[in-house]
């Protein structure tokens, strides 16, 4: 009688998804990175495992909403979440939620990663790093910075730059990355971390400045930048992932299946060339490597969220 449901489960495993229709949740509005790359993967999953797979955007509250769909979902393989880092972060630690952003999900696979840059506008004086530093801990709260609102990783990286440096910032929150970015552009607000996607093609174009990079290594596209780590930033290697998870309990055969099918369409050049264009770097790893990145991400945004008393409201 005990084996029975593992019994049930191994048999599920072995005959999903039986053409029944899988929901891939976005929690972000459509045209975004999350969504535009979901989108193209799902039809992709789709096709392999001889279903259909429909993308389903579920936004709002910085996407708990959507992700917090997922976690109450049965655990059969038939939905699936798409998201990035904030939701499953950043967000816990800044809201009661109604499921745990870990334990109440399998991790599948990441996408895909996007590092960062501390840009300014081509007027703002700040000509490298320390140099505006100096500026804001010579006015404390003064030196303003965007991000696309409140709790997403574009805040938490200046709230850490602040941290351990000493330097106070006063925080403008807007509804989304694009209008950010344009008030940066527009010299309404000192700086931001942008994502490189966003930003580089103003940086090429001289109307920013890039300062720094989040990433681990110099970026190829511009080699003159350093790293915030070269700067002597600790624990400074951010990137925006993306990843795909599970309600907890799908049966493990079926994680390991759309791992697989889901790091084969990540190889295809018609998603590899549209990653291209977002700027994402491709990851495709096992779905322990995704864990073990939320997990390391969680950790680390709640103890900025603790040491600067970052509230939601």
């Amino acid at each position: 009688m005990l084996a029975a449901p593992l019994g049930n489960a191994v048999h599920a495993a072995d005959t999903w998804p039986d053409g029944r229709m899988i929901t891939w949740v976005v929690p972000f509005p459509p045209g975004g990175t999350t969504d535009v790359l979901g989108r193209t993967i799902a039809q992709r999953l789709g096709q392999s495992l001889n279903t259909q797979v429909i993308v389903e955007n579920k936004a709002g509250a910085t996407g708990t909403i959507g992700a917090a769909q997922v976690a109450r979902a049965a655990p059969d393989g038939y939905t699936l979440l798409g998201t990035s880092i904030g939701p499953q972060t950043i967000a816990p630690h800044l809201m009661k939620l109604s499921y745990d952003p870990i334990g109440g999900f399998a991790p599948v696979v990441t996408i895909g990663t996007i590092p960062h840059l501390l840009v300014v506008g081509k007027n703002q004086p700040f000509q490298n790093v320390p140099h505006l530093l100096e500026a804001a801990k010579s006015k404390p709260g003064t030196v303003a910075f965007a991000s696309g609102g409140l709790g997403t990783v574009l805040q938490m990286q200046a709230e850490l730059l602040g941290q351990q440096t000493g330097a106070r910032f006063l925080h403008v929150p807007y509804k989304g990355d694009t209008p950010a970015l344009q008030d940066t552009l527009g010299g309404q607000v000192q700086f931001m971390f942008a994502p490189v996607t966003a930003a580089l093609p103003h940086v090429t174009a001289g109307n920013l400045r890039a300062l720094a990079t989040t990433s681990a290594q110099r970026l190829s596209a511009l080699p003159d930048i350093p790293t915030m780590t070269e700067l002597g930033m600790k624990d400074f290697v951010v990137e925006q992932w993306q990843g795909v998870f599970a309600p907890a309990g799908t049966p493990p055969a079926i994680v390991a299946r759309l791992n697989r099918d889901i790091a084969a369409a990540l190889k295809t050049p018609e998603i590899t060339e549209l990653a291209g264009k977002l700027g994402v770097t491709l990851v495709g790893a096992a779905p322990e490597e995704l864990g073990a990145r939320q997990k390391a991400d969680s950790d680390k945004w709640a103890k900025v969220i603790r040491d600067g008393d970052i509230k939601a409201e």
